[in-house]
């Protein structure tokens, strides 16, 4: 199905949890076993994670090229939703990406993760993020799928997501809900039973 490819699409690009964590410096194992520590040694404090930027409640046009297609879908958000789904469209808060770390750059942000995807297989991703997330931005995402049940998913993809805000959402319209093509809408938040 053609929405399952979106799925996976946005899926692949990263589920930005921003659930990365520092680990723990060796001076301050050092530390607790008693050991001295020289100067040189003492480190600067782990950063918090990065604020992720956050896109404006309403409707939300997506244009997807990739795989030699190009796909139009909208997504009706609200705060509640934003905060559910990655701006790269999978749900956040998954134990499916071992590994994914988000980095703020000049002109936006540079993004990889490592994500299960079950049956979809093992999907290792990067890609970049520019716009000001609240009228327009774009995603460019190389990935790399393994082990797909589907082998038309295993291999290198690449997948560019044009995202622009086109007003409040519309009646009939439920935040989380992404209507595709051919009018079908599915509810992104409810996606695999959560």
């Amino acid at each position: 199905m053609t929405w399952r490819l979106v799925m996976m699409a946005g899926a692949a690009t990263l589920a930005v949890a921003a659930c990365s964590k520092p680990s723990q410096p060796e001076a301050e194992a050092g530390a607790a076993a008693g050991a001295p520590q020289a100067a040189s040694q003492i480190s600067a404090p782990p950063q918090a994670p990065p604020t992720l930027p956050k896109r404006r409640p309403g409707l939300w046009k997506q244009t997807v090229i990739g795989s030699g297609m190009t796909q139009v879908s909208r997504i009706c958000l609200d705060e509640a939703a934003e905060a559910k789904l990655a701006i790269w469209g999978a749900q956040t808060g998954k134990d499916i990406c071992a590994e994914q770390e988000v980095r703020p750059t000049a002109g936006g942000w540079d993004f990889n993760s490592r994500c299960d995807m079950g049956s979809g297989g093992t999907v290792v991703s990067e890609g970049t993020a520019t716009g000001d997330f609240n009228t327009s931005y774009t995603v460019q995402v190389q990935s790399t799928t393994s082990g797909a049940a589907a082998p038309q998913m295993n291999g290198a993809h690449k997948v560019s997501i044009a995202s622009e805000w086109q007003g409040p959402c519309p009646a009939g319209m439920a935040p989380g809900d992404m209507e595709l093509p051919n009018g079908m809408k599915i509810n992104m938040l409810k996606l695999g039973g959560k």
